[in-house]
């Protein structure tokens, strides 16, 4: 098994995490405080993060989401957006994320008053922020916003407007999330057409609670780029008793045209998308060679990281740091920044720093032979 430490230390890339779903629980009594919100169940800290994270491990996406109204009950003031925003990229990069693209829907932030506008201009504003503060303290990290839709919602035109206005100020790509079952992605397909129009990026979440039918359609009619979880293509895969395995058209295409997918291990086994971490299909999927990224979706409602992810696979699947090194790499490949940002990132930081560690475990491992021998040597 790798080490903790290692994993830490180890640069890595997101490319699922919602903002509201990784808010600091300290963060949330301070604004609630602050800005007149009085419907915390506590205002202890550790209390409230014990009851969120218990409220959103309930085998239900609908009853997982159910605990975002106090978080987004919080972001309703410009400067708390701004803060919350600089904690989340001060907390990836102490995690040892180097770059990130973290989604929001700044339609649930205009309760009172402020414009979808200007809720984007203070994510970016405060991803900037904490970027900043992270780079003065040895941990540098790039940190792109997505602009997201709900898709119970009908604002996804305007908010498919407003992602691509802010193209040029810090937003990659656009997505929409929500309940799955019951609102399929062809609901929006005015708001993906106007993405897609304008040469911009998309991502949708599809798969997750619901089936093939929501992924093909969001391959297939809105032109998704990446799949947000993306967990149940495994449906459309079949595995004999004998270990051979057989795929579906959909399934062939996705790993054909090496789809990306967005995969949140712990998240879909509190969703009930995947009965265990043992059991995700993460892992015939990396054996597949499908295009699989490891991503937290929400820090705070799943009490994970980037790094406490990897441990999990590594501890259920044994994946080594070469394999680790294919995820991450899987990820800066499918991000949404520019190609020579891309390169960049994997040219001086990814692979390097992979190469570091693996100088550092074969010198202990090496110093760890050379004490075992001289121990028999002196029986």
């Amino acid at each position: 098994m790798i080490p903790l430490d290692t994993i830490r230390r180890a640069p890595k890339v997101l490319l699922h995490d919602h903002l509201d779903g990784g808010l600091r629980p300290t963060t949330i009594v301070d604004l609630a405080a602050e800005y007149g919100y009085g419907d915390l169940p506590t205002t202890d800290p550790d209390e409230l993060a014990a009851w969120i994270r218990r409220g959103a491990d309930r085998g239900s996406l609908e009853l997982y989401l159910d605990t975002f109204r106090h978080t987004v009950g919080v972001m309703q003031e410009r400067d708390a957006i701004v803060r919350v925003a600089a904690e989340c990229a001060e907390d990836l990069a102490a995690d040892g994320v180097i770059y990130a693209e973290v989604r929001y829907a700044p339609e649930l932030s205009i309760e009172r008053g402020l414009t979808m506008d200007e809720v984007v201009e203070a994510t970016v504003e405060g991803f900037a922020e904490g970027s900043g503060r992270a780079a003065a303290a040895g941990r540098p990290i790039v940190v792109r916003a997505i602009v997201t839709a709900m898709r119970q919602a009908a604002h996804s035109l305007e908010v498919a407007q407003c992602a691509v206005r802010w193209r040029d100020a810090g937003v990659v790509g656009f997505d929409i999330a929500g309940p799955e079952a019951g609102f399929r992605p062809t609901r929006h397909l005015e708001a993906f057409d106007h993405v897609r129009h304008e040469n911009f990026h998309i991502t949708i979440h599809a798969g997750e609670s619901f089936g093939p039918p929501s992924i093909w359609e969001a391959l297939q009619f809105c032109g998704a780029e990446r799949l947000g979880h993306g967990v149940r293509i495994v449906d459309d895969i079949t595995v004999a008793d004998d270990g051979d395995v057989t795929l579906g058209r959909l399934a062939a295409f996705v790993r054909d045209r090496r789809v990306p997918l967005e995969m949140c291990p712990t998240s879909n086994v509190h969703t009930g998308a995947a009965p265990s971490i043992e059991g995700h299909p993460i892992d015939l999927l990396r054996r597949l060679r499908y295009r699989v990224t490891v991503n937290t979706d929400n820090r705070l409602m799943s009490g994970v990281s980037l790094s406490s992810e990897l441990a999990a696979l590594d501890q259920a699947f044994d994946l080594g740091l070469g394999e680790m090194e294919w995820l991450t790499l899987n990820a800066m490949k499918s991000a949404f920044v520019p190609f020579d940002e891309r390169l960049r990132l994997i040219g001086e930081v990814i692979k390097p720093g992979y190469a570091a560690l693996r100088r550092e475990r074969a010198a202990v491992g090496s110093a760890a032979a050379v004490g075992l021998g001289a121990g028999e040597g002196s029986r």
